[in-house]
C-alpha cells in the first residue's frame, strides 16, 4: 500500500518496508515518506544514485533503539549492520550495499560520524529536515508526550538560570539540538531547505514563549 509513495520504485520498496520496526510515531512509515520526500527534492538539484538513496533511507530506522544515552549513538550503527544482512539476503553486490551502510551510520546527530559520500550527505539533510520546520515542532512534543515530559520549565522555560535538560521539558530540546542543526546541512540544497523550515522554528519558539 504504502510502496507507491516511493515510486518508481514500488517493488523495492515492498521488500524492504517489511523490515520497519513496530515503531513510535515519529519513526514510523510517515516519517520514512517525507524523508523520502525531502531526499527525492536535494537529488534533483545534487544528483546521487537514486536506489543507494532509496534503500539508504528506507533501512535507515530498521533497528528500534530508545533515544536515551547510551543507546542513543549506536543506532545508526546498529541499523546499518541489519541493512547489510537485509540487502545481502535480497542478493545485492557488495559494493552498493558498503554505500548504503556507510550512509545509514553517518546520517544519526547523535553519532557524530561525517557523510563522505553524497548519497550519505543527502540522507543525513533529507532526515534532519524532518526534525526541524513544523513536522520537527510535532515530533518533538509526540516524543516527549510519550515519555511522560512536561511541555516546559514554568519557573525558567528558556532556561537561563539553569542548565538544558531535554529529558525533562519538552521545550528545552529546541534550545539542546533543533536549534543547531540548520547549521549542519551537507548540501547547498539541504542548507536552502534548512533555513527556511529553522525559521519557522524559531517562530513557533518565540510564539510559544508569549502565549506562555
Amino acid at each position: 500500500m504504502y510502496s507507491v509513495c516511493f515510486a518508481p520504485h514500488e517493488t523495492l520498496a515492498d521488500r524492504l518496508l517489511k523490515y520497519l520496526p513496530e515503531a513510535d510515531g515519529s519513526h514510523d512509515v510517515s516519517h520514512l515518506i517525507r524523508v523520502w520526500k525531502n531526499a527525492s527534492i536535494v537529488r534533483a538539484e545534487e544528483g546521487g544514485d537514486e536506489l543507494i538513496l532509496l534503500a539508504s533511507v528506507l533501512l535507515h530506522d530498521c533497528v528500534a533503539v530508545e533515544k536515551d544515552p547510551p543507546l542513543r549513538s549506536k543506532a545508526s550503527r546498529l541499523a546499518a549492520n541489519r541493512a547489510c544482512v537485509i540487502l545481502s539476503e535480497l542478493g545485492w553486490a557488495q559494493e552498493p550495499i558498503i554505500k548504503v551502510e556507510h550512509s545509514i551510520v553517518a546520517h544519526s546527530f547523535s553519532a557524530g560520524i561525517k557523510p563522505e559520500s553524497l548519497e550519505a550527505k543527502i540522507l543525513q539533510d533529507a532526515d534532519r529536515l524532518d526534525a526541524i520546520g513544523m513536522v520537527g515542532v510535532a515530533r518533538c512534543f509526540y516524543v516527549a508526550g510519550t515519555r511522560k515530559e512536561r511541555l516546559y520549565d514554568p519557573m525558567d522555560p528558556e532556561a537561563k538560570g539553569r542548565k538544558l535538560n531535554d529529558s525533562s521539558y519538552a521545550l528545552d530540546h529546541f534550545q539542546s539540538k533543533l536549534f543547531k542543526l540548520a547549521s549542519r546541512f551537507q548540501t547547498a540544497t539541504g542548507r536552502r531547505l534548512a533555513s527556511e523550515r529553522h525559521e519557522r522554528l524559531e517562530h513557533f519558539f518565540e510564539e510559544f514563549l508569549g502565549e506562555i
